[in-house]
């Protein structure tokens, strides 16, 4: 650590932001190629013009709420090149801003280097994503300083974030059922969020022309949940198993989703209960994100993007507490490699799409179980101290 540290404490950072630079560069040049940001201007053109937002035959296309054609329409207006700057800067802002509150929240020494090195270790994986415009970015960054602001208790933060959250992806509405669970006194505000997320779009469009597209917005949302006859292919747990010509049925992959959705709630109530804050932020939002990226249905390669900066942090976090070690080590090349296995077409193609959850499942299993240990140690050392502190009561007082 003390030959990487010099090195890391600008390095990562400045990578981070280079290659930021870069996409911006890419956006101006060409702002058509290698992007979605082509759907989010439908959407907005669609709702503008009252048409519909939606093709239900279509597992691609327009696949966010209303609310999200509603608010991208400045945007849209900007024009692709304009329009596709703003969207950018502002999706890598809120990701790079919840990164550097959570490291201040960790506290301890060596931050600059925490932040840097986390980020370097990210970037593969991260830069796709970040690249086309996906609103997975905003998506993680929005969930992530959400989780924050609900353990600290600030409710009108926590509104604002579950709004921004639930605007850039229905699927935030897991990290919400887990943020409710965890605080039980804000789900009045996060019920409130949603509630303004869905009328928000009433304030710029006919009451009966929004009815209609909620309804088969719903039913889109739950034709893509249980319909394996589109051309969409899933990266999540199944995967694997797919390619292995071994597909889990849809009953019992819904069982598997079900057990680790249960399983996650109960360790996320371990790390809250029993680590200390800034350590339990990030691995109740690292175990969070891994249940969203391996066991989601509707899973994709640049999904593994919002896993991507909390697992280099907790790997840095790592290294920084064990002082490197093996552990440390080898996870720190398998994410970073990871996210390499886009970068050439042959390469792609042979690791998808069984590889990533299979790499994201060791790498995150290995640092759930590190937090999980340090809890179980934290446990053990304050039950020691309360027990010297009564054996030595009467002594005291004697």
């Amino acid at each position: 650590m003390t030959m990487s540290k010099p090195v890391f404490d600008r390095l990562g950072l400045g990578l981070w932001i280079g290659a930021f630079l870069v996409v911006l560069v890419l956006v101006l040049w060409a702002p058509d190629t290698r992007t979605v940001l082509l759907a989010y201007r439908y959407g907005s053109q669609e709702f503008l013009a009252g048409r519909p937002l939606y093709n239900i035959q279509s597992e691609m296309g327009y696949l966010y709420a209303p609310a999200f054609a509603a608010l991208y329409i400045p945007l849209f207006k900007l024009g692709p090149q304009l329009g596709g700057l703003v969207w950018h800067i502002t999706g890598f802002a809120v990701l790079t801003f919840a990164a550097m509150r959570q490291v201040r929240k960790l506290g301890g020494s060596e931050l600059p280097w925490l932040l840097s090195f986390g980020l370097f270790l990210a970037l593969p994986m991260a830069l796709g994503a970040i690249r086309n415009g996906q609103a997975t970015i905003l998506l993680t960054g929005a969930c992530w300083l959400l989780t924050l602001s609900a353990l600290e208790g600030r409710r009108a933060e926590t509104f604002f974030w579950a709004s921004v959250a639930v605007i850039a992806k229905p699927t935030a509405i897991i990290m919400l059922l887990l943020v409710g669970a965890l605080r039980l006194r804000l789900i009045p505000v996060l019920v409130l969020a949603v509630l303004f997320v869905i009328a928000l779009p009433y304030a710029f469009a006919p009451a009966g022309y929004l009815n209609d597209q909620y309804r088969v917005f719903a039913g889109m949302l739950t034709s893509m949940a249980v319909d394996n006859t589109s051309h969409f292919v899933p990266t999540d747990f199944t995967a694997p198993f797919i390619k292995m010509g071994l597909p889990i049925p849809e009953f019992g992959a819904t069982i598997i989703r079900i057990v680790m959705a249960l399983f996650t709630l109960s360790i996320v109530v371990w790390f809250d209960r029993k680590l200390e804050r800034g350590t339990a932020d990030l691995a109740i939002f690292l175990t969070a994100t891994f249940y969203m990226c391996v066991f989601n249905p509707r899973v994709e390669p640049n999904t593994y993007a919002m896993i991507a900066v909390p697992a280099g942090l907790a790997v840095a976090l790592l290294w920084r507490e064990e002082r490197g070690g093996v552990l440390a080590s080898v996870l720190s090349v398998t994410l970073f490699l990871t996210g390499l296995t886009g970068v050439d077409r042959h390469i792609h193609d042979f690791f998808y799409p069984w590889f990533r959850p299979i790499a994201v499942t060791a790498v995150a299993g290995s640092l759930i179980w590190w937090f999980w240990a340090k809890a179980r140690d934290k446990v053990t050392r304050d039950k020691v101290t309360r027990d010297k502190v009564m054996n030595e009561g009467p002594v005291a007082n004697g």
